[in-house]
This record gives structure tokens, C-alpha cells and sequence, in this order.
């Protein structure tokens, strides 16, 4: 246990205890293993904290989902942002942001996204981050699609859904991060030339 673990905390800093000691959790044991008693026992502290932070495990797993897909989204907006502007750019910019997110997290991320679709409230929570991710992509693309709005939509829905499958090939070693991004960038041109 950290010294973190039985001394007294603000609420801040020890909700970012238990979410870091929740991640080793599902890096160590699986996202099965998480539950709000079993991270209290592994972070040290008494059954009710936990509780009190995150509520539920349905609480605790968006949390954690929320956490990560922070450090997603900024990762992404800054390498945008330095990007110069043409599309092919920018889409392997929002590729290689996007690969390195989940090699950076490893499997850990697909676990808890897995996680996630276990009840209503995780459901209805994850279709939000999904609808979220189709707003930053069509906002991003946009000046680089002649298509209508809802067009670009559809192909933005194609191109979150290319992600995640070329994310799980690269986690479980079937590509290369590199390939992985490159084929993602190479989809992204190709459905935004297309006019139709």
C-alpha cells in the first residue's frame, strides 16, 4: 500500500487514488475483478469510501472511462491544433493521436469500454462518449469535406468505428501502431474525397 492510501486526503486527490489503484486493478486482474469493495481493499482504505466517490461500480467504471477518455480528447485537440492544414495532415495527426492513445493504455482501456456495456446507465454513458468522438472527428474534418453535414456524420461514425477495430488488432498484436494509424489515415481520405 502507498503512504497515500490510509492517511486522510482531500477528496481530489483521493479520488485520484482510487482511480489509479482501480486501473491497476483491471490492468492486474481484469475489469471483472473491479468492484467498490475490492478497490478499497487494494487502495487501503474503508468500504465506505469508495461508496461515497463513485456510488456504484456502474459510478466507478464511468469514472474511469471519463478519466481516460480526458487524456484522449486533449491529446487529440493539441495535436490538431499543431497541425498544418490539409487533410492529409490532419488525419494522420487524429490517427497517430488515436493509436497512441490505446498503446499508451493498453488493454486496459477496450477492458473497461467492454465494462461499460453492462447496464442502462453504462450503455447510455457510452453512447455519449461515442457521440462525443463523432462531433470532435466532424468538427476537425469539416473543412476537408465537401460532403453534407450529415453525410460527414455517417462517414465519422464509419471512421470511430475503423478505430476501435484497428486499436483491438494493434492491441493484441496483429499491427503495428504505425500500420494501424497509416490504415486509419488512409480510410479518413478516402471517405472524405469521396462526394457521394
Amino acid at each position: 500500500m502507498s503512504d497515500t492510501s490510509s492517511k486522510k486526503l482531500p477528496k481530489a486527490q483521493r479520488r485520484d487514488q482510487l482511480l489509479d489503484t482501480a486501473m491497476a486493478i483491471v490492468r492486474e486482474e481484469g475489469s471483472d475483478a473491479l468492484t467498490l469493495g475490492h478497490l478499497a481493499e487494494r487502495a487501503g482504505v474503508s468500504k465506505p469510501i469508495p461508496y461515497e466517490h463513485f456510488k456504484t461500480r456502474s459510478g466507478l467504471l464511468i469514472a474511469l472511462y471519463e478519466r481516460i477518455d480526458s487524456q484522449q480528447v486533449t491529446a487529440l485537440t493539441e495535436a490538431i491544433g499543431r497541425t498544418r492544414r490539409k487533410l492529409e495532415d490532419v488525419s494522420k495527426v487524429m490517427s497517430a493521436a488515436y493509436m497512441r492513445c490505446y498503446a499508451d493504455m493498453g488493454p486496459e482501456l477496450h477492458a473497461v469500454s467492454a465494462a461499460l456495456k453492462g447496464d442502462e446507465e453504462m450503455e447510455a454513458f457510452y453512447q455519449r462518449v461515442l457521440d462525443g468522438y463523432v462531433a470532435l472527428y466532424q468538427e476537425a474534418l469539416a473543412p476537408y469535406c465537401d460532403a453534407p453535414r450529415e453525410a460527414l456524420r455517417q462517414r465519422c461514425v464509419g471512421i470511430i468505428g475503423a478505430a476501435e477495430a484497428l486499436s483491438r488488432e494493434m492491441l493484441r498484436g496483429a499491427l503495428p501502431e504505425a500500420t494501424a494509424a497509416a490504415t486509419l489515415s488512409s480510410l479518413i481520405v478516402a471517405w472524405l474525397s469521396s462526394r457521394k
